[in-house]
Parts: C-alpha cells; structure tokens; sequence
C-alpha cells in the first residue's frame, strides 16, 4: 500500500514547531484575502491533510492532527484523510468540539499556539488570542513554516487582470468609489483599505484570473479622499489596464509593499476596516496610535444590491445556460444507456455545451456529479479513482454553473436514470415541496433568511429528515459564486433579504450509501405589495430549466404546488424553445409537459 504522503509533510511541520517551541499550529483552508476559494499557492491546508475541500481548518500538534469541516464534506473528508495522521471533527455537532476546546483540553498550561497571522481576519485572531491566554496558552502569528517546509510549493499568480466594460457593470468605477467614500464618511473615516479580492474587483470594474472559476485578480487597494492605491504585482499590468487606472486616479505599487505602506501612516488618517475582511498581519503593521475605525465593508452590502444591467445581464446569461443544459441533459439522456457516461465525462461535456455560448468565460465552480452514492456527498468531485460509469437507474445529482461576462449561474438538477423506488420519489417529492417554498414565499421588508429557512425544511422534517447545509446563498455578477452578506439557513443573520439580492434556492436530502438529491434555483428578490401592514417582497426565479417529473409523487403535492411547477415549465419552455433546433425544442416540450 503507498504511503500517505501527508505522513512526511506533518513530520516536517513538527520539527519546525518543535524548533520554534510551538505546541499547536492552526491552518485555515484560505489565503491572505481570506477567500473561500484560493490560488494554488495558498492551499496549504490541502498540502498538509490531504483534504481538498473549500471549508475546513486543520490542527496539528506535537502529537495529534485534526481536521474540521461542515456537513457538506463530511463523507469526502472521512475519503481523503483515510491513511493520514488526522482525525476528522465534523464541525456544526453538538459533540464536536471547537478547535478552541480541543487545544485547551489536550495542551498543558503554558503552551504556544502558532498561526500565520495573514490567513486569519483580524478579528478572529484577536478572540483566538484573547481565549487562549485566559485559559493560560498564548498565541504567536508570524510562523510561516510552508515557506520552508512545501517545497514544490506553486508560486503566486501572475496572470494579468482586465478591465470589466461598463456595459456589463452597469456602473462606472468612480460612481462606486464616491459611493463608498460617502458611506465611510458617516463613520468618521477619511479613508478605507481593502484586501477581500471579489470587493475589489466590483469596485474597480476589474476581473482577473487567478483563483479557479473565481474572476478575481491577488491584490490590495487603498482609497481616500485624496489617494488611491491598487498593491499588485506589475505583471499583472498590462498597457490598457495601467491606462484605465491612471485615467481613473490610481498609482499602482507592488503586492508586497502594502506592509510598509500601513506603517507610515498619517496621524490624520482615520482608516476604516472590516474587522474580518483584512487579515491579522496587515493590521498588525499599522502603527498602534494611528486611528482605525473597525466596521462592516460597505462594498459587501452595496455589491449585492444587482443594478438594472446586472439584473438584465443575469437574466440574459440564464437564458443561454439554460440552453447549453437542455444539449446536454438530451444528449446525457442519449447515451446513459451506452455504459461508457461517467462522472467526468459529465463534467467535460457540460463544459463544452455551455463553452458553446455567447460570452461564457469558464465554469463557476468545479462541477458536481455524484451517480447514487455520490450524490450524498454533498460537495463530491469525481476523481480517476472514484470515477462512476453511469447505468440506467437510480438517481443523478448534477450541481454545476458558469460564468459568462453578464452573470453567474449556479443550478442543482437530480434526475432519474431509470425507475425509482417509492422512497426515492417520496424524497425527491419532499424537497421539491421546500424548493417551491422557499419560490412562492412572500414576507415583509425586514424579513431575514433565518425567518424563511423552515419553509424548504418542513416536509423533509415531517418525515424526520434533514440536510445540514444552508438554504440558499448569495451569488456575485460575473464574480464569486458564493457571496454575501445574505443567505437562507437556519443560523441568525442579520442581513435582511433586499430587492436586488440574487440568492441560492436549494433544500435537499442525503442519504448516505444510497443516493443524494438537491433541487436548485437562483432567485431575485424583488417588490411585491404594500399593504396596511407594509412593503412585501417576493423571489422572482431565474434559473430556467426543467425539474425531472420522473422523480416526482404527484400525489404528495398540493394543487398549488403543482400549478407552481406546470408555470415555472411553461415559462421555461417559452424563454427557450426559440433559441433551440426542433430535436432539442421537442425534447424540451416533453421536458415541461404539465404534470
């Protein structure tokens, strides 16, 4: 049997630790932007464990190694640290405990924690270092040990960034700027830095290409009243982009400088920072009599408010991504019964219909396509090793999406290979029944995704089923498809859902070993009435695509829902059958019969 080569990896990492006198070393699965999804280069906790999904931290100790993550990754995480030093702690359990419980509970009194202060927020770093010396630990954060220790490590990205056209912002570069100037004024604030890379990319009208399916580019900007700067490498640059930044007041300075730039700071700046938005070291450099104003990052609510354009532009791109699926759902249909349809064949053609579109750019994220058991782990991706052949039967979940210049989708279709058992209709049927909703809820100005979440959970909970995933998500404009500040789940957030907010639709349920099924819309909210009671809103859905009536028990659904789900297939036959040949229109008819 090979050896794990992680093995090797976490000894080398002990050895560094034991020469500094490091007793624990925390690794985020992040980067110095705090990205959710990063560029190779920062992917040291994957390095480390061996576990590649996009939430998790792991911990390593003079003796033991853990790895948290959530629920979507539970059946991958127990895949991948298989034959490793680590242990996997399923975070979001009321048996789990925190990273912070663990090291309290298993080191002795005195000992040193280590991180790397540029891939924590500040304000994180700031509690971990608070916890701990109350409970007798203490806390270092400039232990780089990778630098050394990864030595076939990837370097930096230095592909260049572009300038995002007006025609597709809806918004020029200096409106935004003037905007989030205003808005920081009310604090008292003369001046703002930004590291969060998707906000800097919004408001520089600026896309780039340096962490997969994510258009963003690795840099920092500073803006005040009287200077702008953007810390990016200089081969980024090209003559174009250097022109529109100059023309629009920015100089440009090296990536790395932003340190020295945060100490030399004037007594008469007052600098506004999201607490969890900048890293630990950056504003670690910033000397400690300088005024910092700790606040939300205006970008991060002003961004998800779409403009006409974008709402046009998302609307634009659904239309032709729904088409690219109806190619390929038909031709999967087609050849499902050939035997030789496998998960990454999956991948590889949806990628080739929809690279057949106006304005498509790349993939919104990887693709995932879980053939029956897969589909229960929640973020499977298909490897040579686990690589399924499609049959016809059983259930197909297939979450995927694209990013074309005018918008980002992000859908979830399970559908049904061949018969299905009365459970599995009964499942699919329960989900759909919390996907319509969430779809035709109406609630008052104010309402917060934590207010709705119990409508997608309801019927699932009924039967004493769950799924441990939220609800739904925000998704960025030709950005990152993962966005905030709102979202659809059961914890507490205080953002209220707002018109102009394009939010994530998808309830669904896994039953491990067996299958999974995940039904997914983007939606819009937008105005509906205003009464005695006050304004109303409602979600307009974007998404257009059919849902597999195969997998449907019709006798579990109201006649509402049904009138739902026969309108939805009307419109989606409408908006799609002109841009289809007949074979495709025809299969598309079939497709939204009513029910």
């Amino acid at each position: 049997m090979t050896k794990n080569p992680t093995l090797d990896r976490v000894k080398a990492l002990r050895q560094l630790m034991n020469e500094r006198g490091i007793s624990a070393f925390i690794i985020p699965g992040t980067d110095p932007h705090l990205s959710e999804y990063s560029a190779d280069h920062w992917k040291s906790r994957g390095w480390i464990s061996g576990f590649n999904g996009s939430a998790g931290t792991a911990v390593v100790t003079s003796e033991k190694a853990g790895l948290w993550t959530d629920s979507r990754y539970f059946l991958q995480a127990e895949i991948q640290l298989a034959g490793s030093d680590f242990v996997l702690f399923k975070d979001g359990l009321p048996e789990t405990p925190s990273i912070r419980e663990w090291l309290v509970e298993i080191l002795p009194s005195g000992s040193v924690v280590g991180i790397d202060g540029s891939m924590f927020s500040y304000s994180e770093a700031k509690q971990l270092k608070e916890f701990f010396e109350e409970k007798g630990l203490s806390l270092v954060s400039d232990f780089t040990p990778f630098e050394q220790i990864w030595t076939e490590r990837p370097p930096v990205p230095t592909d260049p960034i572009y300038v995002y056209p007006e025609k597709y912002s809806g918004e020029s570069l200096e409106n935004k700027i003037s905007r989030i100037l205003a808005k920081i004024k009310e604090n008292n604030a003369n001046a703002i830095l930004l590291a969060a890379l998707d906000e800097i990319a919004w408001l520089l009208n600026i896309r780039g290409t340096d962490v997969p399916c994510n258009p963003v580019g690795i840099c920092y900007a500073y803006i005040s009243e009287q200077e702008r700067i953007l810390f990016i490498n200089a081969k980024k640059i090209d003559k174009s982009t250097a022109e529109y930044l100059q023309a629009n007041g920015f100089k440009l300075a090296q990536y790395e400088k932003i340190y020295d730039f945060l100490s030399n700071r004037s007594e008469s700046e007052r600098l506004h920072i999201d607490p969890r938005k900048i890293n630990y070291s950056l504003v670690n450099a910033i000397p400690k009599d300088r005024k910092i104003i700790f606040s939300n990052s205006p970008i991060t609510w002003e961004k998800s408010l779409k403009n006409k354009v974008e709402i046009a532009g998302f609307k634009d791109a659904m239309l032709r991504d729904g088409v690219a699926l109806v190619h390929f759902f038909r031709w999967l249909e087609e050849h499902v019964k050939d035997g030789n349809v496998t998960e990454i064949t999956i991948s590889e053609k949806l990628r080739e219909f929809r690279s057949q579109q106006a304005l498509y750019v790349g993939e919104s994220f990887s693709t995932i396509a879980g053939f029956n058991a897969h589909g229960a782990i929640v973020h499977y991706s298909a490897t040579p090793e686990t690589n399924a052949t499609l049959k016809p039967e059983g259930f197909l979940l297939i979450d995927s999406g694209a990013q074309y210049l005018d918008g980002t989708t992000d859908i979830t279709r399970t559908v049904a290979l061949g018969e299905l058992s009365s459970k599995q209709k009964r499942d699919f049927t329960l989900v759909l029944k919390g996907h319509i909703g969430i779809a035709t809820c109406r609630f008052p100005q104010g309402t917060r995704g934590s207010q709705i979440d119990i409508l997608a959970r309801r019927f699932l909970w009924n039967e004493g089923l769950n799924y441990l995933h939220g609800t739904g998500h925000g998704i960025g404009h030709f950005l990152n498809v993962h966005e905030g500040p709102q979202n659809i789940r059961l914890e507490e957030n205080p953002t209220p859902l707002t018109p102009g907010m394009v939010t994530s639709n998808e309830p669904g349920v896994y039953i491990a070993g067996e299958y999974g099924i995940r039904t997914e819309n983007l939606t819009l909210v937008v105005e509906d009435t205003e009464t005695d009671f006050g304004k109303f809103y409602k979600f307009e859905t974007l998404t257009l695509f059919p849902i597999d009536k195969k997998a449907i028990d019709k006798s579990l659904l109201t006649e509402e829902e049904i009138a739902w789900l026969n309108n939805y297939h009307q419109t989606v036959f409408e908006k799609l059958s002109p841009a289809l040949d007949d074979a495709s229109k025809d299969w598309l008819r079939k497709a939204t019969d009513k029910l």
